[in-house]
């Protein structure tokens, strides 16, 4: 607060409505059956990550197909700040930073500077500030809905120096400074947190790729015990009890082992679950796509843990460790294996019978440790939130907030 006052030095600062200082643009009723996969990008609501626009899922759309409108005036070029204006990601904040133009499907939101005592930068931070203030005008609940004009007239944004456009556009521009040089060094870590991945991915799988002679092919029913779960919803998770994997936790929330579970149940609804013992690897079998399903997470808990429907327990024999089958789990030559067993449109499965029928290749019980302990360094080092480089990103993060927090906490002696 001593540096925010210096800057300001005794200027007032006046907290004016956005609709007075920024216009806004709602985005285009792009139609989802029209959607190709490749063309000119469109920019949807699951695109908006919060620091940055996010393309890695984007969708492409041909204008000639729009005969009767024209969503080309829909554009958004590097520079803009863009809003989610509905579902879970209401009030979510993004900055397209990229050179390439795209477009805005509906849902989704750019603001637009109409005074010049505005810094879009500024306003991008301060934004950012506010997610949960946007998520609560838009009406929070299981339906959030962000009204343009209610965001225009009831959303405030403090201004210092509103008389001196040129001090107010400096304070603003200094302020900028700060908090891009922490966002810069979290790209920077993300930047390299990448790389390691792809590292990790390359090793991988030449670790696990063997000559002929090296490993023996087996179907993954004979290397160990499958076992399908049945039961386990989320409305029977407690607050403490016995330890608890359901399924979807397996590709939204663990990676490859864990020794905790994150949700529990009570000892009479543990009774008719399956049981995961130390060493275990739980597979889920179903999902929306083929790509989660399949996905393993080894049990290392000293407790006995349950899971239930919706998952495979695989109990290895002493012929092959748990978590080896894990990181082989993430192979393409797993994948490719699993996609052909995969029934479904909307929901794809891969029954336990059919689990069993995946090969795997099986070396000697030192070479799969020594895999393992290769594996396990590179996993810390991009995936643990305890240590590595997932643990520096997370408190450059929260380093951020706390400076952005501290550096607009405006006095709001006018409103």
């Amino acid at each position: 607060m001593n540096y925010l006052e210096k800057l300001l030095d005794g200027a007032e600062v006046e907290w004016k409505p956005l609709g007075e200082i920024c216009d806004f643009q709602n985005g285009f009723a792009f139609k989802s059956n029209l959607f190709k996969e490749s063309g000119l990008p469109i920019i949807r609501i699951t695109n908006i990550e919060g620091i940055s626009v996010d393309l890695t899922d984007v969708k492409y759309f041909d204008p000639t197909d729009y005969n009767n409108s024209n969503p080309l005036n829909y554009s958004i070029t590097k520079g803009d700040v863009l809003i989610a204006m509905s579902g879970a990601t209401t009030g979510k904040i993004g900055y397209y930073n990229l050179e390439e133009t795209a477009y805005l499907n509906q849902r989704v939101g750019k603001f637009i500077p109409t005074d010049s005592i505005l810094n879009n930068r500024y306003l991008y931070h301060f934004l950012l500030s506010k997610a949960d203030s946007l998520y609560i005008l838009a009406g929070g609940g299981a339906q959030p809905n962000l009204s343009s004009n209610i965001l225009k007239e009831k959303f405030r944004i403090p201004i210092p120096c509103p008389n001196n456009p040129e001090k107010s556009l400096s304070i603003q521009k200094e302020i900028v400074r700060i908090l891009d040089a922490f966002t810069e060094l979290t790209a920077e870590l993300t930047a390299e947190l990448t790389a390691r991945k792809k590292q990790y991915e390359h090793y991988r799988d030449q670790l696990l790729n063997f000559e002929e002679g090296e490993a023996e092919w087996k179907p993954l029913g004979e290397t160990g015990e499958l076992l399908r779960g049945n039961g386990l919803q989320k409305k029977d998770f407690t607050e403490t009890g016995v330890p608890a994997i359901h399924y979807g936790q397996i590709y939204t929330y663990y990676g490859t082992y864990t020794s905790k579970t994150i949700s529990f149940v009570s000892d009479k609804t543990a009774e008719k679950l399956r049981k995961v013992n130390n060493g275990d690897v739980v597979i889920t079998n179903t999902s929306e796509n083929v790509e989660d399903v399949g996905k393993a997470v080894v049990y290392l808990g000293c407790e006995q843990a349950v899971t239930g429907g919706h998952a495979t327990i695989f109990k290895p024999s002493k012929n092959i460790i748990g978590k080896y089958f894990a990181y082989f789990t993430q192979t393409e030559m797993f994948a490719s294996q699993k996609r052909r067993y995969a029934k479904g449109t909307k929901v794809i499965d891969v029954s336990a019978t059919d689990m069993a029928k995946i090969k795997i290749p099986v070396p000697s019980l030192e070479e799969q440790q020594r895999i393992v302990d290769i594996l396990d360094k590179f996993d810390i080092l991009t995936t643990s939130i305890s240590e590595g480089l997932p643990k520096e990103i997370e408190l450059r993060k929260k380093q951020y907030e706390h400076y952005r927090d501290m550096l607009l906490a405006f006095p709001k002696s006018i409103v």
